[in-house]
């Protein structure tokens, strides 16, 4: 019986003519001095909704875009050592993170693993007001010193279109 490819095996295939055509090694620091901080819902093409290409931003993807400890942590590396001055937070409607609470979520983690996580998911039901939360987390982190330019946009999904979103709080 002949096993069928995985996405895997396409993967790699694909790598091998990337490899191919790859140009080597690009700076450390990306070029454009930003970070990016998205979803990780696959239909969110943050190189294609923002024009960028390799070697531009850094981008880090969580589930929900959510700003967490080890997000400012990854900024803070990433502007502490890497010299980036910009972040862009950018959050989504039809989140998958609106689909379920917190508690069943992690009641099922338990039962399945036989214990909680030290963590929780953070779903929410309002995405811009959720994108509020992670603005302010890092306009507030004493660990991020550069806020000068933090902004945040929901992406609409539908059209393709960013709205920015305002912080609640100025920068500390």
């Amino acid at each position: 019986m002949h096993e069928q490819p995985t996405a895997t095996d396409e993967y790699l295939a694909r790598n091998a003519l990337y490899a191919a055509s790859h140009q080597g090694l690009l700076p450390m620091p990306p070029a454009r001095r930003t970070a990016v901080v998205t979803c990780m819902d696959a239909r969110v093409n943050v190189y294609g909704l923002l024009g960028l290409s390799e070697g531009d931003s850094h981008v880090f993807r969580n589930a929900g875009g959510i700003v967490t400890d080890d997000v400012v942590r990854s900024l803070a590396v990433s502007q502490r050592l890497l010299g980036t001055r910009e972040v862009i937070l950018i959050h989504h409607t039809d989140c998958g993170m609106a689909t379920f609470n917190d508690e069943e979520f992690l009641e099922g983690v338990e039962r399945d693993a036989g214990s909680r996580p030290a963590w929780t998911p953070e779903s929410f039901t309002d995405a811009a007001e959720n994108l509020r939360l992670s603005l302010d987390r890092v306009l507030s982190s004493p660990f991020l010193p550069r806020k000068e330019s933090v902004r945040g946009f929901l992406l609409h999904l539908e059209t393709g279109l960013l709205e920015e979103v305002r912080p609640r709080t100025p920068a500390r």
